[in-house]
């Protein structure tokens, strides 16, 4: 796991050095500065874990480079004040400019350590609460448990342990970045962040600020390189970055450091960087859209996604979990698919991939109603694309099992069908499938199809 960084700020030289020497027993990285100005600099070099800064200095007081850094945005880490003549009204100011704890002098080697201990678990679980509103439902996704899958996450789990680039392909939707995760999570760097941009959702003016990030006088603003640091950052659609950032991305993955824009300090930042692209990137070279040497850079593995219409034996899985999902989630009222509306739906072609099939579901959950979902409501649901051709090689896959499990499936399926047809009566089945009605209800029941709830 990686040193937290830590900067002490403190004109007196032996506190100074005994602080930095204790830390560094500790097994924590120590920078020091003397006054504001190099507190500044070292500032700007790196984004640092934890700042310990003494309240009275030659130059700038403590609490003034305090309020400095919170009034230009969000403090980027904990900071500690100390003092040898501090007061009630200068602790309650500091706190209020967002300091963690405030420690007199002499200080407490024992309280220092709990305090900068507390901080950093208190930093840490605050990212990890960020991370989970935002990516929660990306954590727990499947991709599916086909044969194919199941090798695809044998090779990411190998992947994951080497620190090495990772090239994603695969169509939109196909679950490119649930593997980036997928990647992250069985990594050496599963608890530093996992930071995600889609390149398709930034201009070109902003782009390099959102990289590497920006420098404004005194005022930082940390791109996604530095909050990346220690763990991963994933890059959707690479394919669709800008010219001028993909050579400045290619210097900063090649020598790990960067200049903010504004700035001229070099910042180092180390980060494991997942690419993914749905385009041919080779093509794109030959295009002259796409550096050759930072595709190079970057497909040191690559990992290729299939399509969804591809394994159609992970269909039934995820129409189970999104249907689940987006009950817990949103609150939204429990539903199970027909016999018939699955059957129909693992052999539908799923151009949007995984994507599409989570949209489904969360419209049949929102707008449907019953206990049920017929295939009249998921055909009603997909509109002009149910009526779409599908290959022949898309053949039911009940056509891979025994005969009587095949039997079985078709019976379920036709039986399902025609019940949504007549709502629920078996006396109208009876009438269309040809077969008496006492012998119907043993087979429904056998079959365990659920009459009642169609009508």
């Amino acid at each position: 796991m990686n040193k937290p960084h830590i900067l002490v700020i403190d004109d007196e030289p032996d506190i100074r050095n005994l602080i930095c020497d204790i830390l560094e027993d500790e097994d924590y990285q120590v920078s020091t500065a003397e006054n504001a100005a190099m507190a500044q600099q070292a500032r700007q070099e790196c984004r640092h874990d934890l700042i310990l800064l003494d309240i009275w200095m030659p130059d700038t007081d403590g609490v003034s480079l305090l309020k400095e850094w919170s009034t230009s945005g969000e403090l980027s880490c904990p900071v500690i004040m100390m003092s040898g003549h501090g007061t009630v009204e200068t602790a309650v100011e500091a706190t209020r400019l967002g300091a963690y704890d405030f420690l007199e002098k002499p200080l407490s080697i024992a309280k220092l350590l709990l305090t900068i201990e507390r901080a950093l678990e208190a930093e840490k679980l605050k990212q990890e609460n960020i991370d989970l509103r935002q990516s929660s439902a990306s954590r727990q996704e499947p991709l599916g448990s086909s044969k194919q899958i199941q090798q695809l996450l044998e090779q990411a789990r190998r992947l994951g342990q080497h620190d090495t680039r990772v090239l994603l392909t695969g169509e939109p939707g196909s679950g490119k970045e649930t593997l980036a995760r997928y990647i992250h999570e069985h990594s050496s760097r599963k608890h530093g962040p996992f930071i995600e941009l889609n390149t398709g959702i930034i201009t070109s003016n902003n782009a390099l600020e959102e990289f590497f990030g920006r420098e404004d006088g005194n005022s930082i603003h940390y791109g996604l390189l530095e909050k990346a640091n220690h763990g991963t950052l994933f890059i959707d659609e690479i394919g669709d970055m800008d010219n001028e950032v993909q050579h400045r991305l290619l210097s900063a993955l090649e020598s790990r450091s960067f200049q903010r824009v504004g700035g001229l300090e070099e910042v180092k930042a180390d980060v494991r960087v997942i690419a993914s692209t749905r385009q041919d990137l080779e093509e794109a070279i030959q295009q002259g859209q796409f550096r050759q040497d930072l595709y190079y850079l970057l497909n040191v593995a690559g990992l290729q996604l299939p399509p969804l219409r591809d394994r159609k034996e992970d269909i039934a899985l995820l129409l189970d979990f999104y249907l689940q999902h987006y009950t817990k989630r949103e609150n939204l009222p429990k539903r199970k698919f027909t016999h018939a509306a699955q059957q129909f739906l693992s052999g539908y072609a799923w151009l949007g991939n995984i994507r599409e099939l989570k949209n489904v579901v969360q419209r049949l959950l929102i707008l449907g109603h019953g206990d049920e979902i017929g295939l009249t409501e998921v055909k009603t649901t997909l509109g002009e694309a149910a009526r779409s051709v599908i290959s022949s090689s898309d053949l039911p896959i009940f056509y891979d099992l025994p005969l009587k499990d095949a039997r079985a499936q078709f019976e379920k399926a036709y039986l399902d069908y025609h019940l949504d047809q007549h709502k629920g009566s078996v006396t109208k089945l009876a009438e269309t499938a040809g077969v008496e009605r006492t012998h119907l209800y043993r087979k429904l029941h056998t079959l365990g199809i659920e009459f009642r709830g169609k009508r």
